[in-house]
């Protein structure tokens, strides 16, 4: 089996394969499916990323919950091993950090209890829900606290492998959605 290093140089390596307007296109599906989940639609408050450039794109999405009444968060992350959790309530939450990505600067928000449903990047996730990060364990960290909330995969079609290498401090996912039917 290939180790985790090297599925996210290949990884890296097909997502450079397509351009940005053929990401979003990509991206387009992965929402609509993510949009007609169950527990999507019923959830109350949400928690999902601001898409990097090379993630499904999740910019407008976090407009539209919001807009629908859906009380969204964020993370930001706060050190080398640690992220938070802010409130989003449009774009003037959103500040540019260091890295020249958009982290949000809303209210802080811990009541994890409170979340129903978690949508969580990846550089890969399996069939099983096993999920391939970037590497620094933020997302692992984080969603151990909340081992009841339902977590939702969003990736490319070409994200999806066979097997990943899995660790005891990895945290699966309950459902992945690409951009095709799994």
């Amino acid at each position: 089996m290939m180790e985790k290093r090297d599925m996210r140089r290949n990884i890296r390596m097909l997502k450079k394969q397509y351009t940005e307007v053929q990401l979003r296109e990509k991206s387009r599906l992965v929402i609509n499916r993510l949009m007609e989940n169950e527990s999507v639609r019923k959830a109350r408050t949400i928690c999902l990323y601001y898409s990097l450039p090379d993630e499904v794109y999740t910019h407008d999405l976090v407009e539209n919950l919001m807009k629908a009444g859906k009380e969204v968060l964020l993370p930001r992350v706060i050190g080398e091993e640690e992220m938070e959790i802010r409130k989003y309530t449009g774009m003037q939450d959103m500040t540019v950090s260091a890295y020249h990505i958009f982290e949000p600067s809303g209210e802080l928000f811990t009541a994890y209890h409170d979340i129903d449903v978690v949508v969580v990047p990846g550089m890969g996730f399996d069939k099983e829900g096993n999920r391939l990060g970037r590497g620094r364990g933020y997302y692992d960290r984080f969603l151990c606290q909340i081992p009841e909330i339902y977590k939702i995969g969003i990736c490319f079609d070409f994200q999806i492998m066979d097997k990943i290498p899995t660790e005891s401090t990895d945290i699966a996912v309950n459902t992945v959605i690409s951009n095709v039917a799994l």
